[in-house]
């Protein structure tokens, strides 16, 4: 199987982690949300599959572009 990386859109905080290793994904689900200028933005999986790491921890602050989970697809 295929690993696909997700990254941040942008520079914020993790403000709350929904998946964990192992969790099954669909395609357009929330994995994380993360917090910047008082907006919460959703990171999403890109497409159906597995998580199989989550890169950055609840309070992290993330850099626009960062992998912040791989799914297997």
């Amino acid at each position: 199987m295929a690993k696909q990386e997700v990254e941040s859109e942008i520079t914020g905080n993790v403000w709350k982690v929904l998946k964990s290793t192992g969790d099954s994904v669909a395609e357009g689900e929330v994995i994380m949300i993360l917090e910047s200028m008082k907006m919460e933005i959703p990171v999403e999986a890109p497409s159906d599959g597995t998580v199989v790491s989550i890169l950055a921890e609840l309070g992290d602050q993330v850099e626009e572009d960062q992998v912040v989970a791989v799914i297997e697809i």
